[in-house]
């Protein structure tokens, strides 16, 4: 791709002010922004959380994407999307809903700090539902950047099933990894709901053992590039991105605390 990477697509789990500021919500807040500063364009994305005030954020049902089904474990669940402005971005924010996955007060875990049983299935319906909406929006992205857990299902979706499609044929994936969930577990089931379509056994086959450490390998799997974005990913994690030979850039406080980073990671998308 060399110097053509003009169109970014940012799939994020959390951007402030959404949700509280932190690591990886204050890089989906700015991140965004700097590289459409940049000259690229960019869409953004992330799950349309309960605990987000529609009235205050101004978020509001866009017709034209809503209205498909998405099957997960043979129950059809509707599609919604929303989008809001960050008026000082100058950019929006496109939001997956569903009644059933995403309007529950807590973002990951209950009140008393338990990981949702159907997180793994919150995180499939988020990943097919950017991408079906992505192709609905018929805008065809260069760089796919995927931060946080929950969008980690996107690169084997893209890669296995959204890749002949004209919109996804020349997308590369760069996945930010961070210190988000590496010891929760999902249900023992997971693994058997991601199959979907071309999706085989074989290429699940990490999550025979469904924690956050190996849906991290099963997107390292999937991506084309990795970003070190937490100084405390679990080592096993870091294994597995060494021994994958993709191309990585490493952690940098320094350039994050500054924004610095914004044009390291801009450097890095030209590169694909």
């Amino acid at each position: 791709m060399g110097d053509t990477a003009k169109k970014i697509l940012f799939v994020n789990s959390e951007i402030f002010p959404y949700l509280p500021e932190n690591d990886i919500s204050k890089i989906g807040r700015f991140l965004p922004q700097g590289i459409q500063e940049r000259k690229k364009e960019i869409r953004s994305f992330m799950p349309r959380y309960g605990c987000i005030n529609e009235r205050k954020n101004q978020l509001h049902e866009v017709i034209r994407l809503s209205g498909m089904n998405i099957i997960i474990n043979d129950v059809d669940r509707p599609l919604v999307i929303k989008v809001a402005s960050i008026s000082a971005a100058r950019m929006q924010v496109y939001f997956i809903d569903n009644e059933d996955y995403f309007h529950r007060k807590h973002v990951y875990s209950d009140e008393n700090g338990t990981f949702f049983e159907d997180n793994g299935e919150r995180a499939i319906f988020f990943a097919r539902g950017v991408l079906e909406t992505v192709k609905k929006l018929r805008w065809a992205p260069d760089i796919i950047h995927c931060h946080g857990w929950i969008s980690h299902i996107l690169p084997l979706y893209l890669k296995k099933i959204y890749s002949e499609d004209p919109i996804f044929s020349s997308s590369k994936v760069i996945l930010s990894l961070y210190n988000d969930i590496s010891s929760e577990s999902f249900s023992p089931d997971f693994k058997d709901k991601i199959l979907f379509d071309d999706v085989t056994e074989d290429d699940v086959a990490v999550m025979e053992k469904p924690d956050g450490i190996n849906l991290a390998k099963l997107a390292v799997r999937y991506s084309d590039g990795i970003i070190l974005g937490s100084d405390k990913i679990d080592g096993q994690i870091l294994e597995y991105c060494s021994e994958s030979g993709l191309p990585m850039l490493p952690y940098d406080g320094d350039a994050l605390e500054t924004g610095a980073y914004i044009d390291v990671y801009n450097d890095f998308y030209d590169k694909f």
